[in-house]
């Protein structure tokens, strides 16, 4: 009984991707109102399932952030579905920020296609990892550790994420804890707690976070 709880646990810890595909494609059914672990299969599919040109431009970074990031998953891919692997590019503007966020279902691999970054995630013993990054250097975010980017330099920077799901998912943990919906989200006086800051300093931060018209 103790040996099969461990093959279990260890088993457990080996999945660190999506569930294994069980068939050669299953490209994803976007209009299915039918619930399941990823996307149901399409009957019929074609090579433009497979293939999308919304890497290929830069996003656009005029935003409170400095930053977009441009999905290449199943949602822009269809055929993506069930093969656990996925894109991003990333673009940052002078002094723009990836800021802290966290992808709980996927590892996060980074390439510098141009500029400079300052990278690092944040351990679950709270010890920081962090580097200067520079076009054609690859950095490394583990699975479900907050990590950011933040482009320090004078031009505009970019980059090519890959990840090991099909649908990483992100937190951004300001973004999560002070714009949560629906309104009023979190309570104030947990999150003043939480910051050691006063509910009046919580109520500024969340109006920064409101939604602009």
């Amino acid at each position: 009984m103790v040996i099969m709880a461990l093959l279990a646990i260890n088993s457990d810890k080996a999945c660190a991707g999506d569930p294994d595909m069980l068939q050669d494609v299953c490209v994803a059914d976007l209009t299915s109102t039918l619930k399941l672990n990823g996307f149901q299969c399409k009957n019929m599919f074609s090579a433009a399932d497979f293939s999308s040109m919304v890497i290929s431009k830069p996003g656009a970074t005029n935003n409170m952030f400095g930053s977009l990031v441009t999905g290449a998953n199943v949602m822009a891919i269809p055929g993506l579905n069930t093969l656990g692997v996925s894109m991003a590019r990333i673009d940052y503007a002078p002094g723009g920020i990836n800021p802290p966020h966290l992808h709980p279902r996927a590892t996060e691999m980074i390439y510098v296609l141009q500029g400079e970054l300052d990278v690092g995630f944040i351990t679950t013993a709270n010890v920081l990892v962090a580097k200067h990054i520079v076009q054609g250097e690859v950095f490394v975010f583990p699975r479900g550790l907050i990590h950011f980017q933040k482009n320090n330099g004078h031009m505009p920077a970019a980059v090519i994420a890959g990840f090991n799901s099909q649908l990483a998912g992100t937190q951004s943990i300001a973004t999560t804890l002070f714009a949560a919906t629906p309104a009023p989200g979190v309570p104030n006086d947990i999150l003043a707690q939480a910051f050691q800051i006063g509910t009046m300093q919580v109520q500024q931060i969340k109006a920064k976070f409101a939604p602009r018209n």
